[in-house]
């Protein structure tokens, strides 16, 4: 007898196994990432069957519980759940979004603010129970403040337009070997722009001390907390906690963000999946 926690982002999903009401051991298996966004049904099934049943060796699978991106959208939600259950059939599932999981892996069933900062980026305020406030998210054209994807884009228009000293636009040009043409390319023509634009903050992370890029992280996240935190009345009365890996590799910034805002820092983590264990293990 045992459950599956899914935490399923936009470029890859953890799934964890784990048996209710227990602290036993745990066991994570790892998939591509799927959003029903950029995906359709026969396309998560097949990613399914082809990367995870082979990985779960027959176990048996009583409860699926899905968090992932797009789902908040009851459509998306329903079409995730019909492939669920035709790949785990008799088990019993359960579809929230990435916001939801994030809210119960670093609140469980206390109250605070839980933020997302990974490919893409979003919020809440939750009570314990539920999510109560959310600020809207508008997606990584026009919104998805301080993630993956907007800090990337802060590093493509250095790259693109000049703005890098010789040092770092070097050092740019020999870790991607690509030129003006192969990036607008892989944005406007090819699909998962977002993924690909994600994958450039992985720069930021290794060219940390140069004034330039100190400056591209602190000026996405500050967007993030101006935009997104600080409008929340209650950031001001509970933690405010952080999960993703942009929270969890530029967590130095998070945390002097937090004290530059009157903040109350709660956990910064880079996967919710723990969290989320203790979280269904209480409530099963």
């Amino acid at each position: 007898m045992a459950f599956i926690i899914a935490d399923c982002g936009s470029t890859k999903s953890e799934w964890r196994i784990a048996a209710p009401g227990k602290k036993g051991k745990t066991r994570s298996l790892f998939t591509q990432g799927m959003s029903p966004y950029f995906l359709n049904a026969a396309e998560m099934e097949a990613i399914l069957r082809r990367e995870l049943l082979p990985q779960l060796k027959k176990q048996d699978i009583q409860s699926v519980f899905f968090y992932g991106t797009g789902c908040k959208s009851p459509e998306n939600a329903r079409m995730v759940k019909k492939v669920l259950q035709r790949v785990f059939a008799g088990a019993r599932v359960e579809v929230s979004y990435d916001l939801m999981g994030a809210a119960r892996g670093l609140c469980l069933d206390q109250k605070g603010i839980a933020c997302i900062l990974g490919t893409g980026s979003n919020s809440c305020y939750y009570d314990g129970r539920r999510i109560v406030r959310n600020r809207p998210g508008l997606g990584y054209v026009l919104g998805d403040e301080g993630s993956g994807a907007y800090l990337g884009i802060r590093v493509a228009q250095h790259f693109l337009y000049g703005i890098f000293e010789k040092e770092i636009a070097d050092k740019f040009r020999e870790k991607y070997r690509i030129d003006a043409a192969g990036i607008l390319e892989n944005v406007y023509k090819k699909p998962l722009p977002n993924r690909y634009l994600a994958a450039f903050s992985l720069f930021l992370s290794e060219n940390r001390g140069h004034y330039m890029i100190e400056n591209i992280i602190e000026d996405g996240l500050n967007d993030f907390f101006f935009m997104h935190v600080a409008r929340y009345p209650e950031s001001n009365k509970y933690p405010v906690h952080f999960v993703g890996g942009v929270a969890y590799h530029f967590r130095d910034v998070v945390e002097r963000l937090c004290g530059e805002y009157g903040l109350q820092k709660g956990s910064v983590i880079q996967h919710p999946v723990e969290g989320l264990v203790r979280y269904h293990q209480m409530m099963e």
